[in-house]
């Protein structure tokens, strides 16, 4: 199990890695940008039917059982798996969570990509969108953003603005709660 779930993980990070190298070599919306995403989709979808069996049968293994990346790797799987496969598998990974099977860092960003996939607002602003036009980056819509700092604090997050300066996004929170309306609209035009 341990074997399996470390090749699913390989897999799924390696072709993810390969992305920003590609769209700086052939351009944002290149033919090869889309064939390397369509890679992605096709692994994504063996690896859900293999993450898929385990947590049907053994349910969310901890990290004492399959080690610490193959825990990350039932998350990995099931986040980037389609809407209807995270929400019947979020309210096992609350329970994994409760239990300790599972990080409740990693449970915060399955939340928020539920939310945003349901039409809500997510919680942790761990997703992050782009603009189509642009190709500027900026953080989806977010419920409450004045207190989103001490809810990523309580679930082992570092501060939003840490985190999205990684897509070179300064975190302002009144100017964010002023261009949250448009934020929305983006987001459904997408």
């Amino acid at each position: 199990l341990v074997a399996i779930l470390d090749t699913i993980y390989k897999e799924d990070q390696k072709n993810r890695q390969q992305i920003d190298e590609i769209e700086k070599q052939f351009g944002r919306n290149s033919p090869e940008k889309q064939a390397h995403w369509d890679l992605i989709v096709e692994k994504d979808s063996i690896n859900l039917i293999k993450v898929k069996k385990i947590l049907d049968e053994r349910g969310w293994l901890g990290a004492d059982i399959i080690s610490g990346q193959g825990n990350s790797t039932l998350f990995l799987v099931i986040q980037h798996s389609d809407l209807e496969t995270q929400v019947k598998y979020l309210p096992m990974m609350r329970e994994a969570v409760s239990k300790g099977n599972a990080n409740s860092s990693s449970l915060a960003l399955l939340e928020d990509r539920t939310a945003l996939g349901l039409g809500k607002r997510q919680i942790y602003g761990s997703q992050i969108g782009r603009d189509n036009e642009t190709g500027v980056f900026f953080v989806l819509p977010l419920e409450d953003p004045a207190n989103v700092d001490i809810r990523r604090e309580q679930v082992g997050l570092g501060t939003l603005q840490e985190y999205v300066s990684n897509w070179e996004i300064v975190w302002n929170v009144e100017q964010y709660i002023k261009d949250l309306p448009a934020i929305e609209d983006k987001q459904k035009k997408q």
